[in-house]
């Protein structure tokens, strides 16, 4: 078994309520290429919703551009 599990997720909408509080709403790549497939040929559907309160990442996420997200499990 795989020691960590990477996937691609394209940001699928930001809400800015300002004083750097974002919601962010990310989908799995679904292409045929065989990058997105080592991932989401086993999940082809899913949503990653995140509330983000960080001055830093205010620019970070912008809808259309895909991001990579890496699994490692926490012993």
């Amino acid at each position: 078994m795989p020691k960590t599990s990477r996937a691609k997720f394209t940001c699928e909408s930001v809400t800015d309520y300002g004083n750097s509080e974002l919601n962010v709403s990310l989908i799995p790549d679904y292409t045929a290429s065989a990058e997105d497939n080592q991932f989401s040929k086993y999940t082809p559907s899913g949503q990653l919703k995140m509330h983000v309160n960080n001055p830093e990442l205010k620019d970070f996420f912008v809808p259309g551009k895909s991001y990579y997200m890496d699994f490692t499990p926490v012993d």
